[in-house]
């Protein structure tokens, strides 16, 4: 197979050839002149920005017969083994598939052996992330107190799966996303060596949907140079990466800020039945949106559009878009994105937000200068009258009128609870002082067992309780909220369960408790107070009036304890 992909045929052989990671190759350049090199190093970064190249770079570099130098020579038998792979001593391993503990003792215990063509012994380990802990904890030793004559160099793409460990035991370089012009840049020395005529516009939607990723982007323009006849053209970069040309969004915008959602649904049909994705679709037209807000706010700042090149087309639908429409065609496009991952028909979610965005209109449309000077003259005419009233003596605050209109005030939740009244009148009439102040002083026993025993949640309902009438086998607890009575006194109830097995141990009997909310206890203790008076009324009326007397006196003590 005598043909190699660009990628391959053109990855970086020297740190000038690694683009967008200048921050980096200029580190490492200095620490080989210096040579102050560290005997382990972390490449982390997305796919495709240069962290393999690098490694393999910086391999040659320590190891090349012109040491020290910034760069590799490429010529001296060292570089040579290397690049095409002959020296054993400069190891890539892949973690991918060597993650095991045993791979990694294997490793530690030929790093004590010296390197047998060169220097240093460099291992290259790839995807670092996906060793094992147990491979990661055989590494650590090695790691941090290696042999003189051994450099590691771990690459991953995600650096949050590594152990601290193992990273406070490296100089960490963290690769950036390479930008659009740059990516744009190295294509055109690519294409200028390959002989191959390409159109700007053609390579820089190929590099955007590369996504900062170089090797995406070269095997994007292989696939466009095989696909074209003698020069890559626009259409065929949009044909190879599905992307949507400028000028087609740009027609989809018109549309959708003149309001025309039909001439709006029927490019989006058109772009579908050309085999668009839908998903890439809207990414795009978020973009497309996003610089058009930028370039509203800092049009000199054209460097940081992302996927927009300035036109006349666009600087005209610029003009027209409000800013404040922008945001909200943002916020539609992005919502629709995040539903059309989830859903077996993203089509629809993207015409429905298509309909949203042409049916949109903006929220502060500017008044015109005849209806703002009628509402000015009407403004000074009120305040000319209001003046007159005022001197007039008639009161103009608005208190009065307010007073009058002060809303009532909000009724208490109710939550349809019903207080047992018959059985708190059972228990009133057994009834004693006693019973209620020794339950009383048990009480503030109850709520401190309650809490240390973790039940907060308990002593808060018990909170704004209190005991009010007491017997040898009952009591009434009242209750200032309804709803905690309810959530109390609920049959199979814990916290009432609870309560009730804790008192047993602290008053040595068992007592039934009934709850009652505040406001009905006061009707109930009213009720309870008048039909005790009115049997006792009854009474004296058929006895004799000496007994009776004595016990009225006594009924009305009952009352008072009771009370």
């Amino acid at each position: 197979m005598s043909y190699q992909a660009l990628y391959r045929v053109w990855r970086p052989q020297a740190f000038r050839d690694v683009v967008g990671q200048e921050h980096i190759t200029r580190t490492l350049q200095n620490a080989l002149l210096q040579d102050k090199f560290s005997h382990a190093y972390l490449f982390s970064g997305p796919r495709g920005t240069g962290k393999t190249s690098a490694a393999k770079i910086f391999a040659k570099a320590v190891n090349c017969e012109k040491a020290p130098a910034a760069e590799p020579c490429n010529e001296c038998p060292s570089c040579l083994g290397i690049m095409d792979g002959s020296i054993s001593d400069v190891l890539e391993i892949d973690a991918a598939s060597n993650n095991g503990v045993d791979e990694i003792r294997d490793i530690r215990d030929k790093v004590k052996f010296a390197p047998s063509a060169v220097k240093y012994k460099v291992y290259i380990v790839d995807e670092v992330h996906m060793l094992s802990m147990g491979a990661f904890n055989a590494l650590l030793k090695t790691l941090e107190e290696p042999p003189k004559h051994v450099i590691f160099i771990l690459a991953t793409t995600e650096p949050h799966k590594i152990p601290l460990t193992i990273i406070s035991r490296c100089q960490r370089f963290d690769f950036k996303r390479i930008t659009s012009q740059a990516i744009v840049g190295r294509m055109k020395e690519i294409m200028d060596n390959q002989d191959t005529l390409a159109d700007d516009a053609a390579l820089s939607v190929i590099a955007s949907a590369a996504d900062g990723g170089m090797r995406d982007a070269l095997s994007l323009l292989d696939q466009a140079i095989s696909f074209s006849d003698e020069k890559v053209e626009l259409d065929d970069a949009l044909l190879i990466t599905g992307s949507v040309s400028q000028r087609t969004l740009g027609e989809l915008a018109r549309s959708i800020l003149d309001q025309d959602a039909a001439s709006a649904l029927q490019l989006l049909a058109d772009l579908m039945d050309q085999g668009k994705d839908s998903a890439r679709f809207i990414e795009d037209f978020i973009y497309y949106f996003r610089d058009m807000l930028l370039y509203k706010n800092a049009p000199e700042l054209e460097k940081v559009l992302e996927r927009v090149a300035v036109d006349e087309t666009f600087i005209e639908l610029s003009k027209m878009a409000d800013e404040n429409r922008i945001y909200e065609m943002i916020d539609i496009l992005n919502k629709s994105q995040q539903e059309m991952k989830w859903t077996n028909h993203p089509r629809i979610f993207l015409e429905v937000a298509i309909v949203k965005l042409a049916q949109q209109q903006s929220k502060a449309p500017q008044a015109e200068p005849a209806d703002y000077q009628e509402l000015t003259e009407k403004v000074k005419r009120l305040e000319q009258e209001l003046l007159q009233l005022k001197k007039s003596g008639i009161q103009t605050s608005p208190s009065s009128t307010a007073a009058a209109e002060q809303p009532k005030q909000q009724k208490s939740v109710r939550s349809n609870f019903k207080a047992p009244v018959g059985r708190i009148k059972e228990i009133l009439k057994d009834a004693t002082r006693k019973d209620l102040d020794h339950l009383k002083n048990q009480w503030s026993k109850l709520l401190e067992y309650l809490k240390q025993q973790n039940k907060v949640s308990h002593a808060a309902l018990l909170n704004d309780s209190e005991p009010v009438a007491a017997s040898e086998t009952a009591f009434v607890l009242k209750f200032k909220y309804e709803i905690h009575c309810k959530m109390v006194a609920e049959n199979n109830n814990q916290v009432r369960s609870n309560m009730e097995g804790i008192l047993q141990n602290l008053l040595g009997k068992t007592v039934e408790m009934v709850g009652v909310p505040e406001q009905d206890w006061v009707k109930i203790r009213e009720e309870f107070i008048q039909e005790q008076r009115e049997d006792d009324q009854d009474e004296l009326e058929e006895e004799d009036p000496i007994i009776a007397e004595a016990k009225k006196l006594v009924g009305s003590e009952l009352i008072e304890i009771k009370d």
